[in-house]
């Protein structure tokens, strides 16, 4: 392996992007890939029960004028419901374009694609000053590291879901069960 190959095949690796430089070095054309992400997932992907999507949409009262931002979107299936049940428009922001693929499928068959997007973004860069609401199913110590975001960046009243996961100290306005599953709800600003 000539130097230039090896200090290639390093550069790739520690930038993830392995699978897209073994067709490369190996003498063969590296095909189109979608963006790559920006850097690890903080969380694996477990998607919400569509149960506690309903109660989490429900509980932050959502209409047609909002516009909800799912950070850590996943599969979409929380813009993609406020779209669909609510007449809302939806952001999700995740982190792996794997993510945002199946995202963007979920949207086309549910017939939604006109009224949410999906961002291959690092949730903790992404402005979500627009947001009216915004979802989490994040882990306690994500929610705490985007509390000061939350805070500066969002309109008094805006309102925060999160299911399975509080914000330490940060006493919320109310608690739902569902089936089991804990979901908290806080407006702006949360102190």
């Amino acid at each position: 392996m000539t130097v230039r190959r090896l200090v290639l095949t390093l550069v790739m690796v520690v930038a993830g992007l392995a699978e897209v430089a073994r067709p490369a070095l190996a003498g063969q054309a590296a095909t189109a890939q979608a963006p790559a992400a920006t850097r690890t997932p903080d969380v694996i992907f477990v998607p919400t029960p569509q149960e506690v999507v309903d109660e989490m949409l429900k509980l932050a009262k959502v209409g047609p004028n909002d516009v909800i931002y799912d950070l850590g979107s996943g599969d979409g299936r929380i813009p993609i419901t406020a779209a669909k049940v609510y007449g809302a428009r939806g952001i999700g922001i995740d982190i792996d374009p794997q993510r945002i693929r199946e995202a963007n499928a979920n949207a086309q068959t549910a017939g939604v694609a006109d009224k949410v997007r999906f961002l291959n973004q690092d949730l903790f860069t992404t402005n979500i000053s627009e947001a009216t609401v915004v979802t989490l199913y994040l882990l306690p110590s994500l929610n705490l590291k985007l509390l000061p975001k939350l805070n500066r960046e969002l309109k008094p009243g805006t309102r925060i879901v999160s299911h399975a996961f509080d914000m330490g100290d940060a006493r919320p306005r109310e608690t739902l069960n569902v089936n089991g599953r804990t979901i908290y709800f806080w407006t702006i600003p949360i102190m």
